[in-house]
Formats: C-alpha cells, structure tokens, sequence
C-alpha cells in the first residue's frame, strides 16, 4: 500500500484538532518523545518524504502537527485518508521557555486522554543515553489512562549490536516495559517493522 502524505495543520489549542479522522474514521498515530529524539527524522523516514520539519534547535516544535496519509491507487489519491500522524512538541529540554512548558498540558493532555481517534502512541527514546524519568512519566500515564503504545529506540545505528542489546535491556528495566523496538532514520533498519505495527492499528 502506498500512501501520501499530506500537511493537514498545525494545532496549539484543543478547538483546532482536525475533524478528519472522525469524519473518515481513519485512525491516528502520535509520535512522542524528548527534544531531539529524532521524532521529526523519523516520520520523514516513515513517509519517504520531508513533511515533518527537522530542527537542528531542539524545542523548536510547539504545536501538534498533523499529516493526513492517502492511499494511491494507479496513480490516483483516494479523497479520504486511511491514516493521520500527529507529530507531537517535544518535552524535557531545559532550554524551552516555562511559559511553553507551561502551555504544553492545555493541549497535550486533553489530546492524549481525550482524543477519540487516537489509535496507538509511539513513544520515542534515544538509545544512546540512559534511560530518562522524562520518558517513564510519560509511559507510566499512557498505562494509567490505558492507551496503547509501542516504544520505539532512535538511533540505533550509532551503537555496535553489544553495546544496543545492553542500552535497550536498561531501558526496558527502568520503564517497566517488555519490549523496544530498535530503529534508525539513517538506515532505515526496523523502519518496516514498525511500519508493521502501525498499520495494525488499521486492522
């Protein structure tokens, strides 16, 4: 299956979500993780396109940016998308002003406990550096408000196989979770896998 990407909006207040996924009933998967965890790297490697912005400035994305995905058939794009990304801002970087920070649970918190077309959450964390209480908060209240999730390892290539086994045993023990599926941008290794598991959720 091929699919499109398209920019939908960008969304700084629940009232600007998209009516997309709940007019068409297509599922949405959100990307979350630390400042420059490479969220933004690797949805543009999911898609095989430059739709989500990289920043070298971690902190940079402040709003919820959708991307609608259309399947193409022979060439034409059906009018109705089969999936939609929510690239989420990026948390736990010092350098974010508090008022940010302090914006940041108007809108993330009611689109992660509220949002009905919401499918699975895709929890980003860097495998070259120790596990994060960052990132374990935010584990531990997608289990509490029972959202699926798949935890995802970025940047994976930059670690030789002994040293990636170690740092994802340690991840795995500090966030009380059974499994991290280990992915690069820059290779493209475990990009199908999680490709995968994301169109489980259209099934």
């Amino acid at each position: 299956m091929r699919l499109n990407p398209v920019f939908l909006l960008s969304a700084t207040d629940a009232s600007h979500f998209p009516t997309e996924a709940k007019t068409y009933g297509a599922p949405e998967v959100a990307f979350l993780g630390r400042s420059n965890v490479g969220k933004s790297s690797l949805i543009n490697a999911l898609l095989g396109s430059k739709e989500a912005r990289v920043s070298s400035t971690p902190g940079r994305t402040r709003a919820i940016n959708f991307f609608a995905l259309h399947e193409v058939h022979g060439g034409r794009q059906k009018a109705a998308p089969a999936l939609i990304f929510a690239d989420l801002p990026g948390y736990g970087y010092a350098k974010i002003s508090k008022s940010i920070s302090a914006e940041w649970p108007q809108f993330i918190e009611p689109y992660l406990a509220e949002r009905e077309t919401l499918a699975l959450c895709i929890c980003l964390v860097d495998t070259n550096i120790p596990p994060q209480e960052s990132d374990h908060q935010l584990i531990t209240y997608l289990k509490q408000i029972q959202r699926p999730f798949l935890v995802v390892g970025t940047k994976a290539d930059r670690l030789s196989n002994n040293v990636l086994g170690k740092n994802i045993a340690a991840l795995k023990r500090e966030h009380g979770i059974e499994d991290i599926l280990p992915v690069s941008s820059k290779t493209s290794n475990g990009i199908p896998a999680l490709w995968q598991s994301i169109q489980g959720v259209l099934e």
